[in-house]
């Protein structure tokens, strides 16, 4: 089952979850990203984008409850880094709690397709999507490579390798500590949702990328960077 990406959609990409379980969802994929060390791959992808003295705008697309920005924002502080930061997602209910997750910080949300950004923010120069991507098919990540590149924007893409030891350790884990449905369910899927560095490579060729690089980092994680800027 490992051989090809799962097409199975998870829970959380459904309509109508109830708030409490997606909130409790929420909480308890910030703690297993911060554990986990998978918000490094995001600082580490930014330190090599960011010359010292400038000043970016970067969007995290579906943002989901903003924890994702709120490790950024406080990042982007210890470093001295000028980040204007919003957040964009489909699902009115992420927004009201990313607002309230983040609230005081500085950091603006917004609820649309993440297709939409530029009808909203004037320039982006960099696009992010953490745990993103492996919600989408083929045909929809071609997409979002194309989109960053048209609109020579940075895209930093922080996503699971689909990997046998990555599957199950995730399993046991969340089977053991997690008190969510939705995190029970959709934590192993999305490692079978997830890349192989060949498909990345694959993908990125099928959207006309020139400049890019694909890194593996721990734990079982991606880390990709596309210069749509050239």
């Amino acid at each position: 089952m490992f051989k090809h990406r799962s097409n199975k959609k998870e829970l959380l990409d459904g309509d109508h979850i109830p708030g409490k379980d997606l909130f409790l969802n929420l909480k308890e994929l910030d703690t297993i990203n911060n554990l986990l060390g998978g918000y490094n791959i995001t600082f580490s992808a930014l330190e090599e984008i960011i010359e010292p003295g400038k000043a970016y705008t970067l969007v995290d697309i579906g943002c989901g409850g903003g924890d994702t920005l709120k490790r950024i924002n406080t990042w982007a502080l210890k470093k001295n880094c000028a980040l204007k930061l919003i957040g964009i997602d489909i699902k009115e209910v992420c927004i009201q709690y990313s607002k309230q997750n983040n609230a005081g910080k500085g950091i603006d949300f917004i609820c649309d397709d993440y297709r939409n950004s530029f009808q909203h923010i004037k320039h982006i120069d960099i696009l992010h999507a953490c745990l993103f991507t492996h919600h989408l098919t083929e045909e929809q990540l071609i997409e979002l490579l194309k989109f960053a590149i048209t609109n020579k924007s940075v895209l930093v893409i922080n996503d699971l390798e689909r990997n046998p030891i990555a599957y199950y350790s995730i399993k046991w884990l969340t089977s053991l500590f997690s008190k969510s449905y939705l995190v029970k369910n959709d934590a192993p899927l999305s490692v079978l949702r997830g890349f192989k560095k060949a498909e990345w490579l694959h993908v990125l060729k099928k959207a006309g990328a020139a400049h890019y690089s694909v890194k593996n980092k721990w734990a079982f994680r991606h880390q990709v960077i596309v210069y749509g800027n050239g």
